[in-house]
């Protein structure tokens, strides 16, 4: 898309500083929205990339920063405090996800009551954790979530919700014991929702960056479940929005 509007939109949670990523088709004004959470890499080029996919597709989209200051860490050694400092303090990871929403509703160009939740990695188990959490969207896609490092307490959801996880057969960070509970807990708490399930195919399956070398043992990158996956959102976002024309991407 030739025309687009772009800019950085700095916001914060708690007095910590994030700047955002917004970006839209050209005039758009109350578009429905999607909020994109990056994955455990941050909101780099490659996750600003896949915002302007979504926008592509008629959607206004406000890619958060969950990190805070645009951070992009690059190495295991980096990752792993920062995700592990978002579970230990859960009030703290899950108010940086609703700052996002929150400003991502102001943004002009947003239809504040209709938004989408898609993550990736980290993002994922971030989406699945906001409607858990009761998050007003109308929609949640988790790829390739990290299951582990969800909360099991269902009682308070976005019952009105739907969602659409799209993970590996192979994933260790989302076990089909995990998903068996993550199923359960849904069902119970009257979600509508579908899984998508990628045999031979592992954590972090969209991300190229997966296959560098020094990466953990089950990632890996999977272009033909990459792609599934892309297909499966833009077909379940085309059932949220039916009169939005979704373009040729």
């Amino acid at each position: 898309m030739a025309d687009m509007i772009v800019r950085d939109v700095e916001y914060s949670h708690d007095g910590s500083r994030m700047l955002g990523y917004l970006c839209a088709p050209s005039a758009a004004v109350q578009l429905p929205g999607i909020v994109l959470v990056h994955d455990a890499f941050g909101l780099n080029e490659d996750m600003i990339g896949i915002a302007r996919r979504y926008a592509a597709l008629g959607f206004a989209v406000f890619a958060a920063d969950v990190w805070g200051d645009r951070t992009t860490p690059t190495s295991g050694a980096e990752i792993g405090p920062l995700i592990g400092g978002m579970v230990r303090n859960r009030n703290s990871w899950l108010g940086r996800i609703r700052a996002a929403h929150d400003v991502a509703a102001e943004q002009p160009e947003i239809n504040g009551a209709a938004l989408v939740t898609i993550g990736y990695c980290f993002g994922g188990s971030s989406a699945l954790e906001h409607v858990r959490t009761g998050g007003d969207v109308l929609g949640a896609v988790s790829v390739h979530g990290g299951l582990d490092l969800l909360d099991p307490s269902w009682d308070q959801p976005a019952t009105a919700a739907r969602v659409l996880l799209c993970t590996g057969a192979d994933d260790p960070m989302a076990t089909a014991e995990m998903r068996s509970q993550l199923q359960e807990s849904m069902s119970g708490a009257g979600l509508d929702w579908e899984l998508d399930l990628y045999s031979d195919t592992q954590h972090a399956f969209t991300n190229p960056r997966s296959d560098a070398p020094g990466m953990p043992d089950g990632v890996a990158y999977n272009p033909r479940s990459a792609d599934r996956a892309w297909k499966s959102t833009k077909r379940f976002l085309g059932e949220l929005f039916p009169h939005l024309d979704q373009g040729a991407e």
